[in-house]
């Protein structure tokens, strides 16, 4: 099963008609966007001169049977953490972003097969619990 965690570059990407990303979600059997990414889209909405378009585009995505805005509660912080934590011992540099950082996905079950094999390690080998 493919699971996909958008942020706010890929859904643009995506709506673009970006090939890469236009590949990545066709072929994802589940595809997450959480409360913050979907924040940043809407208020790049607010700015924009294509509101109405853009809001009502959004809505037909979420509406997909694929597609759901997840929260992000205290059981995902507290992997998260663990993750992050891990990362930092190992001196693995991480991006700062907000959703589409490997920890996040990882914790989230939306991590691509290389960066769970590699977060796992360094869980493995961290002392962190």
């Amino acid at each position: 099963m493919t699971r996909v965690l958008l942020d706010t570059s890929a859904y643009s990407a995506f709506m673009l008609g970006h090939p890469e990303a236009k590949v990545a979600l066709q072929r994802a059997d589940e595809i997450y966007l959480t409360p913050v990414v979907l924040g940043e889209l809407l208020a790049g909405f607010i700015r924009g001169k294509w509101r109405k378009k853009n809001e009502r585009e959004l809505r037909a995505f979420l509406s997909a049977p694929r597609v759901q805005v997840i929260d992000l509660d205290e059981d995902t912080a507290q992997r998260y953490a663990v993750i992050l934590n891990a990362l930092w011992k190992a001196g693995t540099p991480i991006p700062r972003t907000t959703s589409g950082s490997p920890p996040l996905r990882c914790s989230m079950g939306c991590a691509s097969s290389r960066e769970t094999h590699i977060i796992r390690r360094l869980l493995r080998s961290s002392s962190i619990t």
